[in-house]
């Protein structure tokens, strides 16, 4: 009983604060969507595009701030264009990895090139490489949830196709499906959920929430269907969790979210050995 008066009592101190509220909020939508999309990366075996989408991201952000834009919006439009450049440019998945190192290329010599020509103090794209979800703003929040709204919809809408290319585009694409279509389709909605991602895990640790709980959900569960809400269970949990450890320790929240969903991997990977 005097525990979860305890946890009652911490909760209610915790959503005091609106920047606590805030990041709850965008938070739980960043997760649901990474836990969505991110199974569809591992099974499509796209991981390096996830990460090259969170540098493209960067790259939109140092521009956005560069004319005086908002940072979210410039990681949105880089990445959405970026997937579509890498989808048009490879038409296979698995024969994709030249063309994502080429377009990651020069994306990360723009974004050094954006960094370079801004006079003032970029904490806000330096931010945008560890994850600041703490810092996250109110307008940032109602963008996240939109975005994340139009990719859960959309994702809806083309999953048994996009799953079943994923799972064998030479017997898709015989079967008359427009295997192309579909892949620009998949990038288009891999580069917006990066682009939210970011706020929570950072450029550099886009794995955590993207590619992680994914791999996990897919040892414990064969079915498409409880694979997905086993990712996103584990990227809630380790957001929500990392967000309650953050605020009473003085430490990165991105470094509590992405250590506890490698120790829930390692976990399994252990029991799974045994």
């Amino acid at each position: 009983m005097l525990l979860n008066v305890d946890i009652i009592y911490m909760l209610h101190v915790m959503f005091r604060y609106q920047f606590m509220q805030h990041a709850f909020e965008a938070g739980t939508a960043i997760a649901i969507v990474a836990g969505i999309i991110g199974y569809l990366v591992v099974l499509r075996r796209t991981s390096f595009a996830a990460h090259a989408y969170a540098e493209i991201g960067f790259t939109g952000a140092a521009g956005s701030i560069l004319v005086g834009i908002n940072p979210v919006l410039g990681m949105l439009a880089a990445s959405l264009a970026g997937g579509f450049g890498i989808a048009i440019l490879g038409k296979r998945a698995e024969h994709r990895d030249v063309e994502v190192g080429s377009v990651l290329a020069f994306a990360l010599a723009l974004g050094l090139l954006f960094l370079g020509m801004y006079t003032g103090y970029a904490t806000e794209a330096y931010s945008i490489l560890f994850g600041e979800i703490l810092g996250i703003s109110s307008s940032n929040v109602f963008l996240t949830v939109i975005v994340s709204m139009v990719i859960i919809a959309a994702a809806a809408l083309v999953y048994r196709p996009i799953l079943f290319a994923s799972l064998d585009e030479d017997v898709a694409e015989a079967k008359g499906m427009p295997v192309t279509l579909l892949g620009i389709v998949f990038m288009l909605l891999l580069a917006g959920a990066v682009s939210i991602a970011i706020q929570v895990s950072g450029v550099l640790l886009i794995f955590a929430l993207m590619v992680t709980p994914a791999a996990t959900a897919i040892r414990l569960a064969k079915k498409p269907v409880y694979a997905i809400a086993i990712s996103s269970g584990i990227s809630l949990f380790a957001t929500w969790a990392g967000l309650i450890i953050a605020f009473y320790e003085p430490y990165p929240v991105s470094f509590f979210i992405v250590g506890i969903v490698f120790a829930t991997y390692l976990a399994v990977r252990i029991i799974q050995r045994k």
